[in-house]
């Protein structure tokens, strides 16, 4: 078991470096963002182009990527919306079960099946090196290729959130995983 929450540290580890990288993006995407809002009221007003779509692609790209790839960072601080019907009515045990089981048998094949369905689209993309087909359009296909590692980090997440709530199912953890993130219930 220690060796499994040791790959599960790394993991955590990973995704935490790449959500704290990632998260600074929404600085240049709120900033590009209300340029482009100024830029589009005073086009009214002077008469001149100051908002283009090269901007707008820009703003929609960089929301993409914090999207993508904090994925794993949101699921690692329990941070995805959840149905809590049933859940907050569980004990400590109960949610981990769920979470156990939920991670390994829902979000690993779902990223890895989406990881699979990507391939062709992202391969094609790259090929064709994909640009955007509005005028002043950005290129695609870095945003595309960037599919792949987001489903990664999912299911590499996925699998942490396995181990942890294994690990305090078989008592290696003293606190349950949901706990140790801050999860008020």
């Amino acid at each position: 078991m220690k060796g499994l929450l040791l790959v599960s540290r790394l993991i955590d580890g990973l995704n935490e470096w790449v959500g704290r990288v990632v998260l600074w993006l929404v600085v240049p995407m709120i900033a590009i963002g209300a340029y482009n809002a100024i830029g589009r009221s005073l086009d009214k007003s002077i008469g001149t182009r100051l908002a283009s779509n090269t901007y707008f692609e820009l703003q929609w790209y960089l929301f993409s990527l914090i999207f993508l790839l904090m994925v794993g960072y949101v699921l690692k601080h329990n941070g995805h919306i959840r149905v809590d019907v049933i859940y907050a009515r569980l004990d400590d045990r109960g949610r981990a079960w769920v979470n156990m089981l939920g991670s390994i048998l829902f979000v690993v094949p779902f990223a890895l099946i989406l990881f699979y369905v990507s391939l062709p689209l992202v391969a094609f993309s790259v090929q064709v090196r994909e640009v955007s087909s509005d005028a002043g359009g950005l290129p695609r296909w870095p945003l595309k290729l960037m599919l792949l590692p987001a489903f990664i980090l999912l299911a590499l997440q996925g699998f942490s959130e396995f181990i942890k709530n294994l690990a305090y199912l078989r008592g290696a953890l003293s606190r349950p995983p949901h706990e140790a993130e801050g999860e008020v219930a």
